[in-house]
């Protein structure tokens, strides 16, 4: 192998993240789950390297997009009910049915339940995805949730000292108690911000669980200081790189009691999300 050959091979799993088809992470899953084939043979193996210039790479029998050159970053207000997925052999809504004319194949960083709903990345960048979701980052997420009753203040303590579940475990940075408008007041429920930086399956129905209460409602509304804001259900935005940053500056009790809101968001791209059959993008002017 000569040193030229040798210096642009790259790992099969970063080429097939630049190439905005999946994270790193996602991209790990399909190389155990074989359906990535590289010159007719399929790879298994993590961390195995490719030449793209020379080597032939399917990705469930379709050639690998060559690596995007245009990097898109985008926030979707997912609708509860809505599949955190590409594709779905039953059917279901997902994430696709929303992206409309995005002008790249994006992916979800991360995930949200079927059952909840609000903030949820999109790009075609794999490093940055990989970024805002290994643990090492620990990036931090902001919910909304309602509870089913009134927690105390020993059992707020509890969850903010750590509780095991399912997967590790876990504790909240910061758990305060809210007033949310327009919601039906009742003596029963009650809401709560709650900030983490692990993003286990369930997690937060899972945590409240353990000090004996079911989660109602969820709403994501931040991740880092990146804020939903008043992005309606269904909606989504592209992203600029001063927006990009904030997800990585991490959410503190002062941060959460500011007004929630975007820095960063670019004029010319908000639009609100419909099947891709209905959806029209209007640029403005630059000016605007």
């Amino acid at each position: 192998m000569s040193e030229n050959n040798a210096a642009q091979r790259v790992r099969l799993n970063k080429l097939i993240a630049d190439s905005g088809l999946a994270s790193r992470r996602h991209a790990d899953r399909m190389i155990e789950e074989g359906q990535v084939t590289v010159n007719g043979k399929r790879v298994y193996e993590l961390g195995v390297k490719v030449d793209p210039t020379a080597d032939r790479i399917l990705v469930d029998g379709k050639p690998l997009r060559k690596p995007l050159s245009q990097k898109y970053y985008l926030v979707f207000n997912k609708p509860k009910g809505v599949l955190t997925t590409m594709d779905d052999p039953h059917g279901r809504p997902t994430v696709a049915d929303y992206l409309g004319e995005v002008p790249a194949r994006v992916f979800p960083v991360g995930r949200l339940d079927w059952d909840s709903e609000g903030m949820l990345l999109l790009t075609n960048d794999g490093d940055f995805a990989n970024k805002v979701m290994h643990p090492k980052a620990e990036v931090t997420k902001t919910y909304l949730v309602k509870l089913d009753g009134q927690p105390q203040p020993h059992q707020i303590e509890k969850l903010k000292k750590g509780v095991s579940i399912v997967g590790g475990r876990v504790s909240a940075r910061h758990i305060e108690k809210i007033k949310k408008s327009g919601d039906n007041k009742s003596d029963k429920y009650e809401w709560y911000k709650i900030v983490i930086t692990e993003g286990k399956n369930r997690q937060i129905r899972q945590m409240f669980a353990k000090v004996g209460f079911d989660v109602l409602k969820l709403q994501r509304v931040a991740i880092g200081r990146l804020r939903m804001g008043a992005l309606k259900s269904g909606e989504l935005i592209f992203l600029n790189e001063v927006a990009v940053e904030r997800v990585f500056l991490a959410d503190d009790p002062e941060e959460v009691k500011q007004k929630r809101t975007y820095k960063g968001r670019t004029a010319s791209v908000k639009k609100t999300a419909k099947p891709a059959s209905r959806i029209r993008v209007k640029k403005e002017s630059k000016g605007r």
